[in-house]
């Protein structure tokens, strides 16, 4: 995939998401004090960090696609995965005041008005995130792209949230079981602290330099080997920043090849790395085969 068309697409999913969080924002604060239902606050709540996050990964993609420059060689993809981190910090510190909020409501029930409305507005949110989200799910395929990845957990999670609010307020409507309210908003919270876990995990594995997978990493050593010229393969160094893979690699061939056709050789191996993962950027480094230095990192 060309990388200005990968761009298109994040950027894209970016305003997408946007616009999206802002309608619901809207359609969930009438809706919540129309209502004043507590699992209604904990998705409007929701809502309102999906806006901030959305703004956040918004910012972070258009840096991220910045090409590199003097103080950044390696680009500045992993702006990507910074912003990420934030969206868990928000969602964390929003998780633990909501658990609080509607702790206390258990303990002092409140009567619920206008469900009909929240309920009402809870499926209009269904309907949105779902198409929302799909898309997500097309560009993160296309892109693998950790911050549209990271956003994408907060509507998927917002399908449950909503469907929850909806179910919530309709066992109230229907049978006046006023706790069922609070109840359902801690389960909510206590939901979102697992996606919190699921985000922290990806970026701290981008911005700790975390190697390709095994499967990747074998991928890259068969290609390698394939070559007929290939005597060696060691010192393969895999990581990711944004959406570019960076690959490193000490290939060793016949000693007595001059240094134009040992060239010509590395040429051929990066371009078949290449055509396997299109994003890479690939770094050969030429040995002779006997004199090569040590194995570093197996694969």
């Amino acid at each position: 995939m060309a990388g200005d068309e990968r761009v298109r697409l994040v950027r894209a999913a970016t305003y997408a998401s946007t616009a999206v969080a802002l309608t619901l924002l809207g359609a969930k604060f009438v809706a919540w004090m129309l209502t004043g239902s507590v699992s209604l606050l904990s998705s409007l709540i929701d809502s309102a960090l999906d806006l901030l996050a959305s703004a956040i990964t918004w910012f972070a993609v258009r840096h991220a696609a910045d090409p590199a420059d003097r103080e950044h060689r390696f680009g500045h993809g992993k702006a990507e995965a910074l912003s990420a981190l934030a969206q868990a910090g928000f969602i964390l510190a929003s998780t633990v005041a909501l658990i609080f909020a509607a702790g206390e409501r258990l303990l002092l029930p409140h009567v619920l008005a206008r469900e009909e409305v929240g309920i009402a507005v809870s499926v209009f949110s269904i309907v949105l995130t779902a198409g929302l989200a799909l898309f997500q799910r097309h560009v993160v395929r296309r892109t693998g792209s950790v911050a549209i990845t990271a956003d994408a957990l907060h509507y998927r999670s917002d399908l449950l949230i909503n469907i929850a609010v909806a179910a919530a307020l309709l066992i109230t409507m229907r049978f006046g079981i006023v706790w069922i309210d609070s109840a359902m908003a801690i389960v909510i919270a206590l939901y979102l602290l697992l996606g919190v876990r699921a985000i922290l995990k990806q970026s701290l594995d981008i911005l700790m330099d975390r190697e390709l997978p095994r499967a990747d990493r074998l991928r890259i050593e068969a290609i390698v080997r394939a070559h007929p010229a290939s005597r060696h393969l060691h010192g393969l160094r895999t990581r990711t920043s944004g959406l570019t893979r960076f690959i490193e690699m000490h290939v060793a061939f016949d000693p007595d090849l001059s240094l134009a056709v040992a060239h010509r050789y590395g040429d051929e191996i990066e371009a078949a790395i290449k055509a396997a993962f299109p994003d890479a950027e690939v770094l050969l480094h030429h040995d002779p085969f006997g004199l090569e230095a040590p194995e570093r990192d197996p694969v």
